[in-house]
C-alpha cells in the first residue's frame, strides 16, 4: 500500500506529566485516512495532520449507524523500542466486523501497515512512564449522503492515536458487578460479536443505572433466556470455579476479544481446564454460596484484567476471593503486561516490533 505522509507544521505540545494522561483525552499530531469508492476500492491512503471531518447532515452514518471500530495499543519497552500486541488479531476481527456490517473489508496487511505507519510518524507520542501506552483507534464509517436504509457506496477509514495512562493508577482494585436481567446487550443474529457503536450505545443506560447503585460494571446475560452470562461492560469475563476456568463461547453474541484469546492460551498452558460455553448465572451464584467461586475477572485491551470482588443478582450478593485480587488474576495480569511491555520474553510470537 502506497501511503502518502503529510507532516504537521504546527505540532501540539505533548503531555508534560505522564502520570495524568487519562484515557482517550488527548490525541497525537496525525491521523491515517483513506477512502472507499464503489468500483474503485480503497484509495488515497495517507497520514495527515489530525483535523475534524466535514460531513453533510444527511451523511448516512448519522442516521443508520453503518460503522465499526477497533482498539489496540503500542507499548514502549525499557530500551526505548516500540511494539504492538497481536495486531493480526485486530485486523482479522475488523475484517469479520466489516462483513457483518456490510462494509468493504480492509485487507489485514493494509490494516497493519496503516497502524505501523501512523505509530512510526507519531512515535514521540508513545509515552515512557511505566504502565502507559499509545491507544490506537481504527474506525470506518459510511459517507454516502441521502436518506435510505442500504449499504453505502462510499466509506472513510481512519486511525487516531492517544497517549494513555496506566489503567490502574493505584494498583488493581477489585470491583463490584451488577447482573443486568432487564435490558439485553445482544441476541443471536444481531451484532454482539462485532465492535460497532450501536452495541455500546445500547449499553449506556444500564451502565448508568448500575453506577447509581454503586457498581462499576454491568454483567450482561443472554438475550433469549436471560439466564446465561455473556460479557461485562466493554470486556469479556471469566470465572474460576472449583479449579476450572469458565467463559462464554464466541458464537455470535460475544465479542471475540484479543485479550480473552490470549488469557485462554496462558491458562491452558499453565494446566487449567478452560470451558467455553453456556454458564448460568444461577450456577455462578450457587458456586459463590458454596465457596467454590474462587476468582472472577474481566478481560480487555484497556485494563488487561479487571478483578471482580462482588456479584449482585436479584438482590443477592456474593463476595469473591475475600474481596481481593485472586492469585491467578494477578499472575495473568503480570504475565500479559510483562509480554506487552517487553519485560517477559514473548514465547508465543504475539509481539510485532516497529
Amino acid at each position: 500500500m502506497d501511503i502518502r505522509i503529510q507532516r504537521t507544521t504546527t505540532p501540539k505540545a505533548k503531555p508534560a506529566d505522564e502520570s495524568q494522561l487519562g484515557f482517550g483525552k488527548k490525541f497525537s499530531d496525525h491521523m491515517f485516512v483513506m477512502e472507499y469508492t464503489e468500483g474503485e476500492g480503497w484509495h488515497d491512503a495517507r497520514v495527515v495532520p489530525y483535523a475534524p471531518f466535514v460531513l453533510d447532515p444527511a451523511t448516512v452514518v448519522f442516521h443508520y449507524a453503518q460503522e465499526l471500530f477497533e482498539g489496540l495499543k503500542a507499548y514502549r519497552t525499557a530500551d526505548g523500542s516500540i511494539q504492538l500486541f497481536r495486531p493480526d488479531c485486530n485486523a482479522q476481527r475488523f475484517i469479520d466486523g466489516c462483513d457483518r456490517m456490510g462494509i468493504p473489508p480492509i485487507p489485514a496487511e493494509d490494516f497493519i501497515e496503516a497502524v505501523k505507519t501512523l505509530v512510526k510518524v507519531d512515535e514521540d507520542w508513545v509515552p515512557h512512564a511505566d504502565g502507559t501506552s499509545l491507544y490506537i483507534r481504527p474506525f470506518v464509517f459510511a459517507t454516502d449522503v441521502g436518506l435510505g436504509v442500504h449499504a453505502s457506496k462510499h466509506y472513510t477509514f481512519c486511525i487516531i492515536v492517544a497517549p494513555s495512562g496506566a489503567y490502574y493508577a493505584e494498583g488493581i482494585n477489585p470491583v463490584k458487578i451488577y447482573v443486568e436481567d432487564d435490558y439485553i446487550r445482544a441476541a443471536p443474529g444481531l451484532t454482539g460479536a462485532v465492535k460497532c457503536g450501536g452495541n455500546y450505545a445500547a449499553s449506556i443506560k444500564a451502565g448508568e443505572l448500575a453506577e447509581k447503585k454503586g457498581y462499576a460494571q454491568v454483567l450482561w446475560l443472554d438475550g433469549v433466556e436471560k439466564k446465561y452470562v455473556e460479557e461485562v461492560g466493554s470486556m469479556n469475563i471469566m470465572f474460576k470455579i472449583d479449579g476450572k476456568i469458565y467463559t462464554a463461547a464466541c458464537t455470535g453474541t460475544v465479542l471475540p476479544g484479543v485479550t480473552r484469546r490470549s488469557i485462554i492460551a496462558l491458562c491452558q498452558e499453565w494446566g487449567y481446564e478452560v470451558v467455553e460455553g453456556k454458564l448460568a448465572i444461577a450456577d455462578i451464584m450457587q458456586a459463590g454460596r458454596e465457596g467454590k467461586l474462587e476468582e472472577v475477572f474481566g478481560t480487555g485491551t484497556a485494563a488487561v484484567v479487571s478483578p471482580v470482588k462482588e456479584l449482585t443478582w436479584k438482590g443477592e450478593s456474593v463476595e469473591i476471593s475475600g474481596g481481593k485480587i485472586g492469585p491467578l488474576t494477578q499472575k495473568l495480569y503480570d504475565t500479559l503486561t510483562g509480554i506487552q511491555w517487553g519485560r517477559i520474553p514473548d514465547t508465543h510470537n504475539w509481539i510485532v516490533k516497529l
